[in-house]
């Protein structure tokens, strides 16, 4: 991972096939009809239907976030096209130096290991630039796809939490994973 920063400007990754940036409102599109996607929105926290103008909202808000130093959400776009794929981030610091890691790609780019390289490289930028000492992320336990995501950055199963969330009216069991920054390099 290669990362390109200046003072008060959010980072842009790079890995050998995808370039983590920023949102920007022109993204707003692309973000709505992906995120938009039912099985997107089944496996995510994100609402479904997804409004008209939600994306835009959203986006400013990442923005503020990055401003006010509780979060960094990052644009997962395909190096050579430019084609936002997905987005990733990771939400504001603890005490404890913990963080929360989240993601989505669409659906069109599941199964080519493009979450699993942008993991890998939000992790890297979390433990060394942002001085995170643990990293965490939940996914919905009918959505094993995205607890194999985990595993392969190195991340442990942590527990179980049953009826944890609430989706469409229904609640819905977590299982949680993280990792330490000790871990990381030896991975």
């Amino acid at each position: 991972m290669r990362a390109t920063d200046t003072l008060h400007r959010q980072a842009t990754l790079y890995t050998d096939r995808l370039t983590l940036r920023p949102l920007t409102l022109a993204d707003a599109a692309d973000v709505q009809r992906m995120a938009g996607e039912r099985d997107i929105a089944d496996m995510t926290r994100i609402p479904h239907p997804y409004e008209d103008g939600v994306a835009e909202e959203w986006i400013r808000s990442t923005h503020a976030e990055f401003e006010k130093e509780e979060g960094a959400t990052f644009a997962i776009t395909l190096r050579e096209e430019g084609n936002l794929i997905g987005v990733i981030g990771l939400g504001s610091k603890d005490a404890q130096g913990a963080a929360e890691l989240g993601y989505w790609v669409g659906k069109p780019y599941w199964n080519r290991g493009y979450c699993t390289e942008a993991a890998r490289a939000v992790l890297a930028y979390g433990f060394q630039e942002l001085c995170l000492n643990r990293i965490y992320a939940y996914h919905f336990k009918r959505n094993p796809a995205s607890g194999r995501v985990m595993q392969k950055i190195g991340m442990q199963h942590e527990g179980d939490y049953p009826k944890e969330a609430r989706k469409c009216g229904i609640f819905e069991d977590l299982v949680l994973y993280g990792i330490l920054k000790s871990d990381f390099g030896t991975i």
